[in-house]
């Protein structure tokens, strides 16, 4: 009778657990289609957006260079725009099918595959940069150079000058000792194009193939890296880069597959170092304490990066004002891609003006 007992209990908790452990859900984003142009729209109105002062947003563009403007809500295109004859000295119509250049914004992208070559095992990020791109890739003794790391690189920490006459060289004669590795923080474009070198020589495939067979046969986005003057430069078409923005939305997983680790997405969106509470992994933090200006220099400003926006916004940005905006808490992604606005080398006071007009459109 006992048996019976525990055998009829073993039954009930048997099936209450399979009853307690359903499928997992679905996503709750929307994924365009791999190799599809269609791209499910919702209305503004319908989520109770401010539709009178979209007008004043297309004036803003104008005004400002912007060639194209994308605002995606839970995967879906609410608001895209672009513009071409009415900006000052263009003739062409930019379309949904113009291509572009991310600038610095690419950086975030670079970082993507990054996270994914370690997770592969193919890259250790405290593993020393020469390891990969063999001695003597700087100008300093075997002993500093030895103390950099994949980590520093993708930090902005690696200590070496960026007070050189050109900040893009990557020859090693313009690699010089600045500070120990990461203990200064320093907007230096030429140690992160080296991580182009790192993914090749780590993966054994080019960055452009690397990134074709890991990210862009895995979520539809086109483009390549171009080598410009010293910069390796990621080209593309504005839709490409709201498909990344999806994709760090959604935390590095695209519909069902995961692309990029989701505890490297995180590591991406957090607080890398303590010298610029603002950077993470090749990416802009919004909402902490203070910033250091992507520029030259140590100046540090003792606000959020770009108050107007949710605090807990990321970014992906670049000269002239390439942008990719990630909003977690209200399921955003927004890009723009354009000419200068102002003066500026990251436009991140435009960043911030732009929030303020899609503030007016969207509810907090």
């Amino acid at each position: 009778m006992h048996l019976l007992r525990l055998l009829f209990i073993l039954f009930i908790a048997t099936a209450c657990s399979k009853e307690s452990d359903p499928d997992p859900p679905a996503s709750i984003f929307y994924f365009p289609s791999i190799g599809s142009s269609t791209w499910e729209t919702t209305d503004p109105a319908s989520l109770g957006w401010n539709t009178t002062k979209i007008a004043e947003l297309d004036a803003f563009m104008v005004s400002t260079n912007t060639r194209a403007i994308i605002v995606l809500k839970d995967g879906k295109m609410v608001i895209e725009k672009y513009q071409g004859k009415q900006l000052v000295n263009t003739t062409l119509d930019f379309t949904v099918s113009s291509n572009w250049y991310w600038a610095s914004a690419g950086k975030t992208l670079t970082a993507a595959v990054i996270g994914i070559a370690e997770a592969q095992g193919k890259i250790n990020l405290q593993t020393k940069t020469s390891d990969y791109l063999g001695t003597g890739w700087t100008n300093l003794t075997l002993a500093e150079e030895n103390k950099i790391t994949v980590f520093h690189q993708l930090t902005m920490t690696t200590g070496l000058d960026d007070g050189v006459s050109n900040r893009d060289c990557t020859d090693p004669s313009c690699l010089m000792f600045k500070a120990e590795p990461g203990t200064r923080w320093a907007y230096h474009n030429a140690p992160y194009t080296l991580l182009d070198g790192v993914i090749a020589n780590a993966t054994g495939k080019t960055l452009n193939n690397y990134l074709t067979d890991e990210v862009k046969s895995k979520t539809g986005m086109d483009g390549q890296y171009i080598q410009t003057g010293d910069n390796n430069v990621f080209y593309s078409t504005p839709r490409s880069m709201a498909r990344f923005g999806l994709l760090l939305l959604n935390k590095g997983k695209w519909d069902q597959t995961q692309v990029v680790p989701q505890a490297f997405v995180n590591l991406m969106s957090t607080t890398s170092q303590s010298m610029n509470p603002s950077y993470g992994y090749l990416t802009w933090l919004n909402g902490k304490s203070s910033h250091l200006l992507p520029a030259p220099g140590q100046i540090n400003i003792n606000t959020a990066i770009t108050p107007n926006a949710p605090m807990d916004m990321f970014a992906a940005m670049g000269k002239n004002g390439q942008l990719i905006n990630v909003v977690p808490s209200q399921k955003l992604v927004v890009v723009r891609i354009g000419d200068a606005p102002d003066t500026s080398l990251v436009p991140y006071v435009f960043q911030n003006d732009l929030w303020a007009k899609l503030n007016e459109i969207i509810p907090d």
